[in-house]
């Protein structure tokens, strides 16, 4: 997939293109469909899809005091964007002077430079100054420039709208099968692995200590994680914290996994940790033998859930 990150005033002309529209945090089931139908009418109509998305999130600029902790990091939602077939992906970046370009104005520019023949959002997709644009102003603009706009209802399972908002909910509660079925996908943290303070280690329960990238994190608590290390092998049952850690008076954020079974060095090590099911939630306890006892309850509890969805 090629990859542009040109301001609409510099990007180069080509197409014509089918083209769908978004920001796309966490490119969710819905996102997923939505590029997945892009691409199947790309390839019926002899084409190449693009979906053209925003970096920084609009919000950083236009409203910072409610910009929301992002599901994935740009190169996930390239990966992404990669794996359900576009051909090409337009990285605009969002910034003041792009937040204040007229709807019709930002429609033209891409008319320029992707000459869309389909264009494909979700039903409630806005943009241009003020979220002035909307899918009425898409079909109004593509009935004069020969387009076709297709618009895809994102839905919940339940019924109800599917959004990156929602799925955040879920995190923020803890509920981490909920997200998933949101997501289509567990929810992943990713990084690197750094050295701690090696209280795991101290407690029989040694932990590799996740530098996360993403800035959404699940609430506070015990999950069992499915962990992928590139070079280990795996996937491997993960007993994954995050939290401060109250028993030892923690004052900094942590996400520590501990891989039952699993032998060897870790640091420098890059992990993605998938989280499948929340155990409990963080607890301080009166003492570390009443840690280490608790901690052996998470293992074992660990285990039977994960040896019963793998059976």
């Amino acid at each position: 997939m090629e990859v542009w990150r040109h301001e609409v005033e510099a990007a180069p002309a080509s197409g014509p293109f089918v083209v769908t529209l978004g920001t796309f945090d966490g490119v969710h089931a819905g996102h997923r469909e939505l590029l997945r139908v892009a691409a199947g009418r790309a390839k019926a109509l002899g084409h190449l899809a693009a979906v053209a998305t925003f970096d920084p999130h609009p919000t950083v600029v236009v409203a910072p005091q409610r910009k929301p902790k992002l599901l994935m990091t740009l190169e996930q939602r390239l990966a992404a964007f990669e794996a359900e077939g576009m051909d090409l992906a337009w990285v605009i970046p969002f910034s003041r002077a792009f937040s204040e370009l007229e709807p019709e104005a930002f429609l033209d520019r891409m008319r320029q430079i992707l000459a869309p023949v389909e264009l494909h959002v979700g039903r409630a997709f806005c943009f241009g100054r003020d979220r002035r644009g909307t899918v009425q102003t898409l079909e109004a603009w593509g009935a004069t420039h020969g387009c076709r706009v297709h618009t895809l209802a994102l839905l919940a399972p339940d019924g109800g709208r599917l959004s990156s908002t929602r799925i955040r909910e879920a995190l923020d509660a803890g509920d981490v099968e909920a997200a998933a079925e949101l997501l289509g996908h567990p929810y992943a943290l990713t990084g690197v692995v750094v050295e701690g303070d090696r209280r795991g280690h101290h407690l029989g329960f040694p932990t590799a200590n996740l530098a996360w990238e993403q800035e959404q994190l699940p609430a506070f608590g015990v999950y069992v994680t499915e962990a992928l290390l590139p070079h280990h092998g795996g996937p491997y049952l993960g007993l994954t914290n995050v939290g401060e850690k109250p028993t030892f008076e923690g004052q900094r954020l942590t996400v520590e996994t501990h891989l039952p079974g699993f032998e060897g060095d870790l640091y420098g090590a890059r992990l993605d940790l998938r989280f499948r099911h929340r155990l409990r939630g963080e607890v301080k306890f009166g003492s570390v033998e009443e840690l280490r006892a608790q901690i052996a309850k998470d293992v074992a509890e660990g285990r039977s859930w994960w040896e019963g969805r793998r059976a």
